[in-house]
């Protein structure tokens, strides 16, 4: 049997569980609140926490923190942090990161496409 390459770490440690998550698992990672919308805004180039928290209505800092810590702890995301005074710190897709511009474009052009058929605008 082939053995699966992990791309997202399992925080499930029941038996029987893998530490390669299934295609559902990766979809439900990338579709959390605000991870897409993240990763397209890093798509452009690196960015600046206050740029991305800026450019993103509707996060809390927080939550955006939140988020960068869990793109970066999949290594989907780099934090660089500047030696100079005052210190600049810039977030940036890795080129797993980048490997995924794709499927964001897709879907934010599929969004685009049919928003006013699937959103649920209640919520």
């Amino acid at each position: 049997m082939e053995k699966k390459e992990c791309l997202i770490q399992s925080s499930i440690s029941e038996k029987g569980v893998t530490n390669c998550d299934s295609f559902h698992s990766a979809i439900e990672f990338i579709g959390k609140r605000w991870m897409g919308i993240i990763i397209y805004h890093l798509l452009s180039g690196p960015k600046r926490y206050h740029e991305l928290f800026a450019d993103i209505h509707g996060i809390s800092d927080r939550l955006l923190t939140e988020r960068l810590r869990e793109l970066e702890a999949q290594r989907l995301i780099i934090k660089k942090v500047s030696k100079s005074s005052p210190r600049k710190v810039e977030y940036e897709l890795t080129e797993a990161g980048r490997g995924l511009e794709e499927t964001i474009r897709a879907i934010f052009k599929w969004v685009k496409e049919h928003s006013g058929q699937t959103c649920n605008k209640t919520k």
